[in-house]
C-alpha cells in the first residue's frame, strides 16, 4: 500500500485532499510541504518560517503503542517552532477520536478554543467542524495561531483547488473565525473531566 492509500484508508473522505493535490504540493511547493514516510507511518506537514502545520499523521495499527507517534512529534518539536493541527471534535462513540486527542494531550498540545473552523468538503459537499490544537516551545497566543491558520489555509488547503476539484473552497473569512466568547468546551480539559467521572 502506498502512502496515499494509507492516508485514504485512515482519514474520512471529507478530510482528505486528492492525491493530485498532495503530489502538486510536494512537487511545486517542495520548500514548504513535506512527506515523512516509513513502513509504519506517513506524516504530511508544511513548514513555514514561523510555524509547522501537521496536515496528516498516520501510524499503522501494528505500530501503535511502540512510541512511533511520540518520535514523530519529537521530530516536529525539534524544529523549535509552534505546531498547529486540525482534529475532529471528540465523538465518544468513536474511540479513535478520543485516543487521538489523548495522544495530543500527552504531547503537550493545547486547544485553541477561540478559533472556529468549519469548511465544506469538495469531495462530499458536506460541512466539517474541526478544532485547532497547537504546541509551542514558548508563550503563544490563539490570535497568532489564528493568523497562521489563515496563512496555511490559503497556501496549502486551497492551493490550485479549482484545478484539482473543479471548484474552489470557501474564502478563508468564511472558514476561520476568531471569537474569544466562543461557547465551546476545552477538549483537552474535558478529557480529564471524563476520566474522573
Amino acid at each position: 500500500m502506498n502512502w496515499f492509500e494509507k492516508l485514504n484508508q485512515y482519514f474520512p473522505i471529507e478530510e482528505m485532499k486528492s492525491q493530485e493535490h498532495m503530489e502538486a504540493l510536494l512537487n511545486e511547493k517542495g520548500d514548504l510541504y513535506y512527506k515523512d514516510e516509513g513502513d509504519k507511518h506517513v506524516l504530511m506537514y508544511a513548514e513555514f518560517p514561523t510555524f509547522v502545520f501537521i496536515d496528516y499523521v498516520y501510524v499503522s495499527s501494528s505500530a501503535r503503542g511502540e512510541g512511533l507517534g511520540h518520535k514523530l512529534m519529537d521530530r516536529m518539536k525539534e524544529k523549535n517552532k509552534p505546531i498547529i493541527l486540525e482534529v475532529e471534535p471528540v465523538d465518544y462513540e468513536d474511540s479513535d477520536t478520543e485516543k487521538r486527542l489523548r495522544f495530543y494531550q500527552r504531547e503537550g498540545f493545547s486547544h485553541a478554543q477561540s478559533i472556529g473552523y468549519s469548511r465544506r468538503s469538495l469531495a462530499t459537499n458536506e460541512w466539517s467542524q474541526l478544532e485547532i490544537l497547537y504546541w509551542s516551545p514558548e508563550d503563544y497566543s490563539e490570535e497568532k495561531t489564528f493568523e497562521q491558520m489563515k496563512q496555511m489555509y490559503k497556501e496549502i488547503h486551497t492551493y490550485k483547488d479549482k484545478k484539482f476539484y473543479g471548484k474552489s473552497y470557501q474564502p478563508v473569512e468564511e472558514v476561520l473565525q476568531l471569537d474569544e466568547e466562543r461557547a465551546v468546551d476545552n477538549m483537552i480539559d474535558s478529557l480529564d473531566t471524563k476520566k474522573k467521572v
